[in-house]
């Protein structure tokens, strides 16, 4: 029989361990990393020592990763698509919710009016693979997975007491019922009820606060659970997007200019990062891949080596892993990297031209480098979750799980390991003059649209309890000029929106003479071993006219004047966290912004028709 499959890509972002996933015939849940299929040559190892050393660094001062065990990455199991293999490599999944509801109507169903016996899993036709359920009357109907499902704030899930929130504690027999009403999905119009004829209940009260009473701290997908939670239950529909939102960090990877034994030693980093001294590296040895690689070298001498690469992972870990990035990308060298297969990275400086809206006012264009990066690879680690609210991204701060009014759940109890995955791609990357953004950033009507940005993030984090963290307003810039400079090259070159995806770099060096840091990596990647076509790196020497195109395309959105109208420092506002921006304008598919469509902006681009004078961008020369 075959199994469902799910791309690579997917149980990054939607569907890892403690997702809930739809099959033709019932729900399930994606189980955790100790169930995943790991005893065979399913999976391998990615090294990658920037981002290894960062996750342990975050995740142990948050104490969610033990500190004295070295984080490993590997690709969840992957089948091989050219074997018909009876049982191929696989990620397991555990059924849930476990109550289901008869499709067949029942009896006293009348008018728009329609009743269906509620069942549990265990209720089910096992000899026909519980796909059905035998009414007392012989017959069997067909059965759906109900759509209600209890959660809490620390990740918690588990199916909700529905004998309980009908009874509230008195024992009962009968069988429960959901009855609904009209055509609508809408909880007002759906009630729980008993045969043995108690009232029923409307899901409507469901919101209400301690209606669903506490949460007894299930783990369907880590068949563990942790008692003693004190948090409420709250009622979502299983398919709804704040049941699941996965936490993950992406860096792109570096070339390393190292010798031979380095570069023997980073192979395995993962086995001899822990080295203690000498005589572990000897034992070490007697791994045949590990010895063959280390050969040539004495056991000090390998062991040496180690320690001084350990400092300076380390070092790389504690600053931001965008600014190794920006510092090599936007270095000016004519070449970067080498074009050499198995080199993570090889890029080409342009000459940059400005014209029109990308000249500032002393007639020098705004853009400082402009670099065609022809190879990159990128790679991708999933490390948590959050139920109900989003923590912040590791774009957002580096130290994530800091006073948030959501925890971030585990992906397995004892796993020694994440899942990790690389992605072969292209992309255009530029670096804006500090000068310019300084100049930018004096003008009164800036500094006022800045506060108002900075208003709506505190009343975010107020009315949310997140400690929802401004990242700037020149970030709030550039993120916006990414979003429509991606939708312009797709426009262009003919990749889809959805496959494109940022990085944007907006650093400041304070006043003490640091470095400014400010511009964005616009790339495509795929898993596949082939990488991307060149569509995008064909397109660089063209930003400047890209640009100007996507700044006519801001300056009037076709929701104006109610998207140019909008102030996110009004209090309550839903989209506190965005200016003038929204779907028909500067929103784009969530898998390719790395801030999930929060802090944009038109009015900061261009003069809106409700907010002129903060335009960075001067569109009438």
């Amino acid at each position: 029989m075959s199994r469902p499959k799910q791309s690579l890509s997917q149980l990054f972002t939607s569907f890892g361990p403690g997702a809930m996933l739809d099959l033709p015939t019932r729900s399930v849940v994606v189980a955790g990393l100790d169930n995943w299929d790991g005893h065979r040559a399913a999976f391998k190892r990615i090294e990658e020592p920037r981002l290894t050393t960062l996750l342990q660094t975050v995740l142990s001062q948050t104490g969610r990763w033990d500190p004295t065990r070295p984080v490993q990455l590997r690709t969840p199991p992957i089948a091989q698509e050219n074997r018909n293999d009876a049982d191929p490599p696989s990620v397991a999944v555990k059924v849930f919710p476990t109550w289901f509801t008869c499709e067949g109507l029942s009896d006293d169903t009348s008018g728009d009016v329609r009743r269906r016996r509620m069942v549990r899993w265990s209720e089910l036709d096992a000899n026909g693979g519980r796909k059905r359920f035998q009414r007392d009357d012989g017959k069997k109907v067909e059965v759906t997975p109900i759509r209600f499902v209890g959660a809490c704030k620390k990740g918690h899930l588990q199916d909700i007491d529905w004998k309980w929130l009908v009874h509230r504690g008195e024992k009962c027999s009968e069988a429960l019922w959901v009855e609904e009403h009209g055509t609508s999905a809408d909880p007002s119009n759906i009630r729980i009820g008993c045969l043995c004829g108690r009232p029923s209940v409307s899901l409507a009260d469901a919101f209400k606060p301690g209606f669903l009473g506490a949460c007894m701290g299930r783990r369907p997908w880590l068949d563990d659970d942790e008692p003693g939670c004190t948090e409420e239950l709250h009622f979502l529909s299983r398919s709804a997007t704040n049941t699941y939102f996965p936490q993950a960090v992406t860096i792109i990877s570096l070339p390393i200019h190292e010798d031979a034994l380095s570069a023997s030693i980073r192979r395995h980093w993962t086995s001899l990062q822990s080295a203690s001294n000498p005589n572990f590296v000897g034992i070490l040895k007697n791994v045949p891949e590990i010895g063959a690689a280390l050969a040539p070298y004495g056991d000090d001498e390998i062991y040496q080596r180690i320690l001084r690469m350990r400092e300076a992972v380390v070092n790389e870990a504690m600053q931001d892993p965008k600014i190794a990035e920006f510092d090599l990308l936007a270095s000016g060298e004519h070449l970067i990297g080498a074009d050499r297969p198995g080199e993570p990275l090889f890029a080409q400086t342009l000459t940059v031209s400005g014209s029109g809206a990308c000249l500032s006012a002393d007639g020098l264009s705004v853009l400082d480098r402009i670099v065609a990066v022809h190879r990159l690879k990128a790679v991708t680690c999933l490390y948590g979750f959050t139920r109900l609210e989003p923590a912040p991204t590791m774009a957002d701060q580096l130290l994530e799980d800091v006073s948030l009014a959501v925890d971030g759940a585990p992906l397995g109890l004892r796993s020694d390991w994440l899942p990790a995955m690389e992605q072969l791609g292209e992309g255009i990357f530029f670096s804006v003059r500090p000068s310019s953004i300084r100049q930018w950033l004096q003008r009164p009507s800036v500094v006022d649209r800045g506060n108002a940005l900075t208003t709506g993030a505190a009343h975010y984090q107020r009315r949310h309890n997140v400690k929802q963290r401004f990242p700037g307003t020149p970030y709030v810039l550039l993120h916006t000029l990414a979003h429509a400079l991606m939708e312009e090259i797709s426009l262009d070159c003919g990749y889809p929106l959805s496959s494109l995806k940022e990085r944007v770099y907006a650093s400041s060096g304070g006043t003490e003479g640091g470095v400014d840091r400010y511009g964005m990596l616009i790339y495509t990647a795929s898993a596949g071993a082939q990488g991307t076509l060149g569509g995008l790196t064909a397109v660089a020497s063209r930003i400047p006219a890209l640009i100007e195109g996507a700044l006519g395309r801001m300056k009037l959105c076709s929701n104006d004047p109610v998207c140019a109208d909008h102030n996110p420092s009004i209090v309550n506002d839903e989209r506190s966290l965005i200016g003038a921006a929204c779907h028909a304008c500067a929103l784009v598919p969530e898998t390719s912004c790395e801030n999930r469509n929060n802090f944009l902006d038109r009015a900061l681009l261009v003069d809106t028709i409700a907010e002129p004078g903060a335009a960075f961008f001067d569109l009438t020369g």
